[in-house]
């Protein structure tokens, strides 16, 4: 069994970036991360644009211009102004060439044909220059960034329509079990309804994986075998959730050894999660996660995120973490290190009734986890607190 640090460190050293190049549409690349740079094909902003709504002056000595014009964002034509002449502008309008100053409309007293300004400008006040933002042929965003909407319009404003970035990788979802029946049905005796797959599908969904499929097998030893052999061999990443304990009907382990899967590590000194196995097989990476759902979502978020990060070539593969002043008193019973489900806001955090790694009635609420250290039995209201924030 290692530590959960030693875990994380093992599934980053031997989670490889998938070196394979797609183009799409920057309509459908949020969340994907740019295999190569990207160079501006024009000047960001292509012309001289007015800051603001008011009066694009030619300077002179004299604080009363006369008004000459209008000019709209959009507008295509050329105004010329003599010194002593303004315009009326608004916001990412062109700026005429023979301009020189903008000045805000609310500096501005208007009489008639006549404006009067309330103090002297500076040369170019509040016009946007040529290339300000970024210039011609001048690298736009480095490869490796990940496209957040905030970069999807950033190069949707350079005219980009295509972009070239990390494949994702392929991902099986395999939940294994029984008990298993599907939402909808019948709920009998001794059965639950599944849920891990639907779970863990949505938080990749979430992140941006959408190249999933689900696959449900019981707990018979020939269909375990025969399911995991298929999906290693057509996909990147395999996630197996349940059957890896040691149980009488628990078969995924003896089905990894049988198919020589290559151990990493199995068993991670943690709460919740202990019985995770990571390995791999060729270039697929496969995790076995515990039955338990809070439990199996907690290790996605710590492993499996991290894992994934990697393979689209993010640098900062974990998620963030932060130092927090606790709201609440708990204590911790044994001595493994353990991750609580919290609701962080404003600088505390809320550590949640219900930590068993069989509910989500309190993962539901949550957004992060608080890391407990394994020589840590109780943190007091005040007490500083690593956590984890999760994904929204």
């Amino acid at each position: 069994m290692i530590s959960i640090e030693e875990a994380i460190l093992a599934v980053k050293k031997n989670s490889s970036k998938i070196s394979k190049a797609i183009n799409i549409p920057i309509v459908k690349a949020g969340n994907s991360t740019l295999f190569s740079d990207v160079y501006s094909p024009i000047d960001m902003p292509p012309f001289r644009q007015s800051a603001m709504d008011g009066y694009a002056l030619n300077l002179h000595d004299n604080f009363t211009y006369s008004f000459i014009g209008e000019v709209k964002a959009g507008d295509g034509h050329h105004i010329q102004l003599n010194k002593g002449e303004a315009v009326r502008i608004f916001t990412g309008a062109a700026v005429p060439d023979s301009a020189n100053a903008v000045i805000m409309q609310e500096k501005v007293s208007v009489a008639e044909n006549t404006i009067i300004i309330e103090t002297k400008l500076p040369i170019n006040y509040n016009i946007r220059a040529i290339g300000e933002q970024v210039e011609k042929g001048e690298l736009a965003l480095k490869k490796g960034i990940k496209l957040t909407p905030a970069a999807i319009g950033y190069l949707s404003s350079l005219g980009i329509t295509e972009v070239s970035v990390y494949k994702k990788p392929s991902i099986a979802l395999i939940t294994t079990g029984n008990e298993l029946i599907e939402p909808g049905d019948i709920l009998e005796y001794g059965k639950i309804f599944e849920s891990n797959s639907k779970m863990l599908q949505s938080a990749l969904i979430n992140l941006g994986f959408e190249d999933v499929t689900i696959h449900k097998i019981e707990d018979n030893y020939e269909v375990t075998l025969s399911k995991i052999k298929g999906v290693i061999e057509t996909n990147e990443m395999v996630i197996i959730t349940g059957g890896i304990s040691v149980g009488d009907y628990d078969f995924v382990g003896k089905a990894l050894k049988e198919l020589n899967i290559d151990e990493i590590f199995y068993k991670v000194n943690q709460k919740p999660g202990k019985p995770l196995f990571f390995g791999k097989n060729d270039n697929t990476l496969l995790f076995a996660l515990p039955g338990n759902p809070a439990a199996a979502l907690s290790c996605f978020y710590i492993y499996v995120y991290a894992a994934l990060q990697e393979m689209v070539g993010l640098q900062d593969a974990s998620l963030p973490k932060i130092i927090a002043k606790s709201a609440s008193n708990f204590v911790k019973s044994g001595d493994r290190p353990q991750f609580l489900k919290a609701i962080y806001k404003e600088g505390k955090v809320t550590i949640l009734e219900g930590q068993s790694s069989a509910m989500l009635q309190t993962f539901a609420i949550s957004n992060a986890l608080v890391k407990m250290a394994g020589d840590v039995e109780k943190i007091h209201i005040k007490d500083e607190v690593e956590v984890i924030l999760l994904p929204v």
